[in-house]
């Protein structure tokens, strides 16, 4: 009866690998065809920035290829839109293996992640991004997986139930977060190589924006390359952005060519300023500074004078706005800057001293 069982529960396993797998883990020409078409950069050479994390990556690659092992699990860590899944893409491409995409939210089920499993071949890449989402069964599930390349399922309930252990080809987990903090310290001390992204200077955000724009087929000036990389917030996938609405400006003009004069009808449009700032940044300074005097201020208080919600405020608009040094969170709450005043071009008053009237 057990035998029948786990025949039926792999012939389910097969049938859900057909259905499941998406387009985009079909084979590698078709992967080399997406990534050509993307912006994303499809060699080590085009991948600008990250040079430490480049070369800890490069050396756990050649090291892997010379022991003909597959690469030990690695965890991508960081803000989003640095290249975590670009990276990915590199080292399957690097380890000449296919790479299955998935994310953490996806995952519902142990059995969606063992019709995965069951389908890699040796040496192949399982990219999971946001990896902190996965729920406890899933998780645990995933425990053996990594360590000894094998799958424990449990047949049956009850006094009866039995535990099936499927053995799998070794591969390796590439799993992205944009919260580390949130993944579990027994998930994450099974990564052996554990890498952190920080946003890119300037200098590697030029160099992103002239390779998609040579993708792009079209051109840009200086000032156009300068003033892009500037407003991208250190980000490239906001580069890119940017890039794609300049471009789109320039084409209703008839050009392929983005110069100083497009590029600010596409900022005063999209209300984006010299710093990056966009609209809801602003509004939120604004409103600190001019109703809250400039703080400090609850981020309950601060929420409701702008009508957004907390998460939107935590999570999207103050990360940005404190790196650059134009918010501070004290534990009296948020308070605005002299950096941000002088942006604003608001002068900053003296708080007013409250006299007590003598009787």
């Amino acid at each position: 009866m057990l035998h029948a069982t786990c025949y039926l529960l792999l012939i389910s396993i097969m049938v859900q690998n057909k259905k499941e797998i998406p387009s985009e883990t079909k084979n590698e020409s078709v992967e080399e065809e997406r990534l050509f078409i993307s912006l994303r950069a499809s060699a080590w050479d085009e991948f600008c920035g990250q040079d430490k994390t480049k070369q800890s990556l490069q050396i756990a690659l050649s090291a892997a290829k010379k022991r003909k092992e597959s690469l030990e699990h690695v965890l991508l860590y960081g803000p989003p839109g640095l290249g975590k899944t670009t990276l990915a893409y590199l080292i399957a491409r690097e380890m000449g293996v296919s790479i299955r995409i998935t994310s953490g939210p996806a995952i519902e089920r142990s059995g969606d992640l063992a019709s995965i499993m069951t389908n890699l071949e040796p040496g192949d890449v399982l990219f999971i991004d946001e990896i902190h989402r996965l729920n406890k069964v899933v998780e645990e599930t995933l425990y053996p997986a990594m360590e000894d390349y094998a799958l424990d399922i449990v047949v049956g309930k009850g006094p009866s139930a039995r535990t099936l252990r499927l053995e799998l080809p070794r591969f390796t987990i590439i799993g992205a977060t944009t919260r580390i903090g949130l993944m579990s310290a027994p998930l994450r001390d099974r990564f052996g190589i554990v890498q952190r992204l920080n946003f890119y200077p300037a200098p590697d955000l030029e160099k992103i924006i002239l390779t998609a724009a040579k993708k792009l087929s079209i051109t840009l000036d200086e000032f156009a390359k300068i003033a892009l990389s500037q407003r991208a917030r250190g980000t490239p996938r906001i580069a890119l952005k940017l890039l794609k609405r300049a471009r789109d400006f320039a084409q209703v003009k008839g050009s392929q060519h983005i110069d100083q004069k497009v590029l600010e009808e596409a900022f005063n449009l999209l209300e984006i300023d010299r710093m990056g700032l966009d609209d809801s940044d602003r509004r939120l300074l604004k409103a600190l500074i001019e109703k809250h005097q400039g703080g400090p201020v609850g981020i309950e208080s601060l929420a409701a004078t702008i009508s957004e919600d907390i998460g939107t405020i935590e999570d999207v608009i103050e990360p940005y706005l404190m790196q650059i040094g134009f918010l501070k969170r004290t534990p009296r709450g948020r308070e605005a800057t002299e950096k941000a005043y002088e942006h604003l071009g608001v002068k900053k008053t003296a708080p007013k001293q409250t006299q007590r009237k003598l009787i």
